[in-house]
């Protein structure tokens, strides 16, 4: 096993979360979000991999055989499922504070300092 996809999901971690530190934008803080969780991707694929494993699908070969984890597959699919409900919903918010404030800078959104 490598831990390339380990360090991998670290400099992905990494770098959103920079972004999402240094972002003047809010379109740019929802793409650096998006990093974030794409670097949960590869951390929960690096966990369920198995060297020369094949698809979890039982029908047809011997229970011997080496087979991926099934369940890291389902919970990397609903994180991307997720990811996408969370992008949208921080997009809507974007656009939302744009209409009302003319500006995507948070910065100069007087009413959101306190």
């Amino acid at each position: 096993m490598s831990v390339l996809p380990y360090l991998l999901a670290a400099w992905l971690l990494v770098i959103g979360l920079y972004g999402i530190v240094s972002s003047r934008n809010l379109i740019h803080l929802t793409v650096c979000v998006s990093v974030c969780q794409s670097a949960t991707y590869v951390l929960l694929l690096a966990i369920g991999y198995k060297q020369r494993g094949t698809a979890p699908v039982f029908a047809d070969i011997p229970t011997s055989r080496r087979t991926v984890d099934p369940v890291v597959q389902s919970l990397t699919l609903t994180d991307i499922v997720v990811a996408v409900a969370v992008s949208a919903l921080l997009l809507s918010l974007a656009l939302k504070a744009f209409d009302h404030h003319g500006s995507l800078d948070p910065a100069e959104m007087t009413e959101l300092q306190g």
